[in-house]
């Protein structure tokens, strides 16, 4: 396992032309296509816990979640037992104090998960990170691109198969959502415990969705779209440890949601990207 110190680490995805989208699942991944994309550097892991302190420290930054009245976030509970899977408000329920420092709430901390994805986390949060690391967001494509670890048009990041011989290759719910877990407390896992792809990324799939540099256009790549009700929404990719077969199979490099950009919740994090030839420089 990689601690959190490691997560600095950056990694050079080769440009070339890739395929992208699907046409075998959801509609907003469609359509597949063939896209150039010039070299650019991506984070090794989503940006932990540990990476946001130090940026906080620095900065005296507060969190969307820490300015809101009430101060809060949106927190998962499991449910006593099966629901109607079309009523999230069934396992999603806004805690006052819940933040990206207190997870689950005032009283829990991010002591001993120092190496975990931070969470908790809007779009201005993780813009201002990257900008005091001196990096950007990724767009949605470089996003995609870096995912798929080289393996041109494999449904996951690993190939053609979700768990090749049984291996579990990704945080993703292993059970019946919402309310049996394999995991005894399902959550974000410490970044690296999963393999990672082929370009030496962990965490492209499951664990958190991560934040992308482009809005959310449910038609496909076409640009920037707004919600049926008016709302600016803003592209996530890879899925969650909430992300379950029966109800978000969406543990896959071409699957997509868009969000408002002041939405946090405790499976929303990110990573930063840099265009190529300030990665160079060296490095972290």
């Amino acid at each position: 396992m990689i601690r959190a110190a490691a997560t600095a680490a950056m990694a050079i995805i080769p440009g070339g032309s890739f395929r992208l989208g699907s046409n075998d699942h959801y509609p907003e991944e469609r359509p597949a296509c063939r896209v150039e994309v010039a070299s650019f550097a991506i984070d090794v892991g989503p940006v932990t816990n540990a990476d946001f302190a130090a940026f906080v420290a620095a900065t005296g930054w507060v969190t969307t979640a820490e300015r809101l009245q009430p101060a809060g976030s949106a927190v998962f509970a499991m449910t006593s037992g099966p629901v109607d899977l079309a009523r999230p408000d069934q396992w999603w329920r806004f805690v006052e104090g819940a933040a990206w420092n207190h997870p689950e709430g005032p009283v829990s901390t991010v002591e001993d998960r120092e190496d975990h994805p931070v969470v908790h986390v809007s779009l201005e949060d993780a813009q201002a990170y990257a900008g005091w690391a001196g990096k950007r967001l990724p767009t949605e494509i470089e996003w995609e691109v870096a995912a798929r670890g080289g393996l041109d048009g494999a449904t996951y990041a690993w190939g053609h198969t979700f768990a090749p011989e049984g291996g579990v290759m990704a945080n993703v719910w292993r059970g019946a959502f919402p309310w049996w877990s394999e995991a005894p407390a399902p959550g974000p896992s410490a970044v690296g415990t999963y393999p990672a792809n082929g370009y030496g990324l962990f965490d492209m799939i499951g664990n958190v969705w991560e934040w992308t540099a482009d809005r959310f256009d449910q038609q496909g790549r076409c640009g920037c779209s707004v919600a049926a009700s008016g709302e600016t929404r803003q592209t996530l990719k890879g899925g969650s440890w909430l992300c379950a077969g029966e109800y978000c199979a969406r543990y896959r490099p071409a699957a997509r949601i868009g969000l408002t950009p002041e939405s946090s919740t405790a499976h929303i994090g990110f990573r930063c990207a840099r265009d190529l030839p300030a990665a160079l420089d060296p490095l972290p």
